[in-house]
């Protein structure tokens, strides 16, 4: 039963009926409390009577109103709390795994005005992702998966101590055996602005493949499967399908568009459609179609 959705008018229609009931008791007159040879003080049937009756009247209108609306209001299934399609978050080696406090202290620097000695900023962050940029790191591919911890540290190094970045412009690397990396501070699972794309850094998130895939190279199976699987997750928390385009703002001038100029360009790019370079690679920029499809079918789209 909905009591709480019970209308005014009914309520009044039982008052009503309790009052008639009452007024229909009254014509009797007096109520004794006790009959002949009864009881001093035990109430008599007909005293008791009526409000049972009422109460009953009550009850059964209630039960009449609540069935009423039931009938009223069909219940569909619940309205969704999240996005329509999504997937899960693949698991993701924190930034601890590769992290040294030698590491913590090049980033400390590169954020630095040695003059006023001003600390690394905190981390930025967007009010969603609606777009992932695939890049490759340019860095040698016969590896072992053992050592990427190792080659995301030689990096960080590269882009804090060297070009004097605040921290790694990456979001997250990935390696050729499929393992994903936490990179930029901030949280996996939050929009952090990156470094990784000139003027297509906000609303976005940067994924590198370590390794060279140039054409002719060889892209790993577990590589793609990863990038498919982190784009599926990610995207998905905004609702947006891995395999359409997305409209994103240029900040930088110095993109392939001008400061200001809006671009349109697909949820899953490669570095070379918003900036002019060779990166990701001839070969890992083939794979891109499959990343994309295996990514809208990850969320549950229909092909």
């Amino acid at each position: 039963m909905r009591a709480s959705r019970i209308s005014a008018e009914v309520v009044a229609r039982v008052r009503e009926l309790v009052r008639r009931l009452g007024q229909g008791q009254g014509s009797r007159g007096p109520r004794r409390r006790g009959g002949r040879g009864g009881r001093r003080g035990r109430p008599s049937a007909e005293v008791v009577a009526p409000p049972l009756i009422a109460v009953m009247v009550l009850l059964f209108v209630l039960a009449l109103q609540g069935q009423g609306e039931d009938r009223a209001m069909p219940r569909g299934p619940a309205a969704p709390s999240g996005p329509r399609y999504g997937a899960p978050q693949p698991k993701i080696v924190p930034r601890s795994a590769w992290l040294k406090p030698g590491d913590e202290r090049h980033a400390r620097e590169a954020g630095q005005d040695r003059k006023r000695e001003r600390t690394k900023p905190p981390p930025k962050y967007d009010d969603k992702v609606v777009a992932v940029f695939v890049h490759h790191t340019d860095s040698p591919n016969g590896y072992d998966c053992a050592d990427t911890p190792g080659i995301i540290r030689a990096i960080s190094a590269d882009q804090t101590a060297g070009r004097h970045w605040d921290d790694i412009g990456y979001n997250f690397l990935v390696d050729r055996c499929g393992t994903l990396y936490e990179g930029r501070a901030g949280g996996s699972g939050r929009a952090v602005t990156g470094a990784h794309t000139q003027g297509f850094n906000h609303r976005t998130v940067g994924v590198a493949a370590i390794g060279t895939f140039t054409q002719g190279a060889e892209v790993p199976e577990a590589m793609t499967e990863a990038i498919a699987r982190l784009a599926a997750w990610k995207l998905g928390l905004s609702d947006i399908d891995p395999r359409g385009d997305v409209r994103l703002v240029s900040s930088n001038g110095q993109s392939r568009f001008d400061k200001g100029e809006t671009a349109e360009l697909p949820a899953i790019a490669g570095h070379d459609d918003g900036y002019r370079t060779t990166c990701p690679g001839a070969a890992l920029k083939a794979h891109l179609p499959l990343i994309r499809e295996r990514a809208a079918q990850l969320q549950g789209r229909q092909s």
